[in-house]
């Protein structure tokens, strides 16, 4: 299949609108997290984080199953059966008067959702490749991010005027649309004579193929580190405005901002990938991200609070730095995955997102009096990543120099 390189304006608005409903599904929920945890009598509010990591957790395994099926059956079908899995869910989230089984309905929808969003990031890989792939996921994730800038807002407002399932009711109304719209416009990506006969040793086959890749491998963990600090942030950003800074009534709007952060950082990308390239930013990106925050743990190692707005302004650099890093680390891992795009999307999803939940409830369970924990994360994994960087530049100029030779 030749690969395109023309800018079309609805394939990634409607790429952007799959990935959204993920987004719209996390975050329009954080401001109710409270009244769910009244709702349900809970007395240890940091369980509230599990509504948030857990979904992560169903997105993660849910890949495993739809990524290689993708690969046989197409993937407009398997985006159909994920949402479908993700209305059951939904349904069991409003309807049930245990928090537990409230988790596991949580998990379900990460399973249903894995698949508009993993299958987009495939259908980027049928249509594209290289830097100018790059620049087309950063299109769309530039666009997804605006999701994250009105959903706790919509959230609020949606709880205020009915209760906190209507936002539920609302995310599966606006997953409906999407789904016509994407039934209607979008054409199959995987055409048929390149598809893979499905098979009990497909994943097999496919998980091997995966792990020959290096560079595969290796920026998926990159992918597994930020993923899983940034994790972090989102199960606890309501309790740290809400309960350490008493901002609840500004919550919706301090989240917007620092999303807008990302959503600049991803609208200089797509400008300056193909320029650049997506190996270079996304290096410069990953120092800037380990530097940010380790200078915020050396400033306040004591743990004691600073102001909120140098809060906002650590947490502003350090997102701005994740704008460069999401789309980019995903291009690279994806790149050499080409001939197993779905498998490979699959396995790129879960490794990362396998690694990064247990991350976010580990460090998350430390931040309940201080943010300092949430910076200290950040440090670990973000200097972790920037070696693995430097591993993987080394060998690329030793190949080069082989070569050469």
């Amino acid at each position: 299949m030749q690969k395109n390189e023309h800018f079309k304006f609805e394939f990634v608005a409607l790429m952007a609108s799959l990935m959204s409903i993920v987004a719209l599904s996390i975050d329009a929920l954080l401001p109710a997290l409270p009244e769910i945890s009244q709702h349900f009598a809970i007395q240890d509010t940091s369980k509230n984080q599990l509504l948030i990591t857990m979904i992560f957790l169903g997105i993660g395994f849910g890949q495993l199953l739809f990524g290689p099926l993708s690969d046989s059956f197409g993937r407009k079908p398997i985006v159909f059966v994920g949402f479908l899995v993700f209305i059951i869910a939904s349904i069991v989230c409003v309807t049930t008067d245990n928090f537990e089984i409230m988790i596991i309905g949580r998990i379900f929808q990460g399973v249903g959702l894995s698949s508009p969003r993993s299958l987009s990031l495939s259908m980027i890989r049928d249509s594209f490749e290289g830097d100018y792939m790059a620049k087309i996921v950063s299109i769309v994730v530039m666009f997804f991010i605006l999701v994250p800038v009105v959903a706790p807002t919509l959230g609020q407002l949606l709880m205020y005027a009915f209760s906190w399932e209507a936002i539920f009711y609302f995310n599966l109304i606006f997953g409906v649309l999407i789904m016509i719209w994407f039934w209607i416009r979008q054409p199959e990506t995987l055409p048929k004579e390149q598809r893979i006969k499905f098979s009990t040793n497909l994943f097999i086959n496919g998980t091997k193929e995966f792990f020959k890749q290096k560079e595969a491998v290796a920026f998926t963990v990159v992918s597994g580190f930020i993923t899983g600090s940034f994790m972090v942030y989102l199960s606890t950003a309501q309790q740290i405005f809400q309960e350490q800074y008493h901002l609840a009534e500004m919550f919706p709007y301090i989240f917007a901002s620092l999303a807008i952060s990302i959503g600049l950082a991803t609208f200089f990308n797509s400008r300056l990938v193909v320029k650049f390239g997506m190996w270079r930013i996304a290096h410069v990106a990953t120092a800037a991200y380990a530097i940010v925050s380790v200078l915020y743990v050396i400033l306040f190692w004591s743990g004691n609070n600073p102001s909120i707005y140098v809060l906002l302004s650590f947490f502003a650099l350090q997102f701005f730095a994740v704008g460069f890093l999401f789309g980019n680390l995903r291009a690279i891992a994806m790149q050499p995955l080409g001939h197993i795009a779905g498998i490979g999307a699959a396995i790129n999803g879960f490794a990362s997102t396998v690694m990064a939940v247990p991350i976010a409830n580990y460090i998350g369970g430390f931040v309940k009096h201080s943010v300092l924990p949430l910076f200290i994360g950040f440090s670990i994994f973000g200097v972790l990543s920037l070696i693995i960087f430097m591993i993987m530049k080394r060998k690329k100029q030793l190949i080069l120099a082989k070569s050469a030779a």
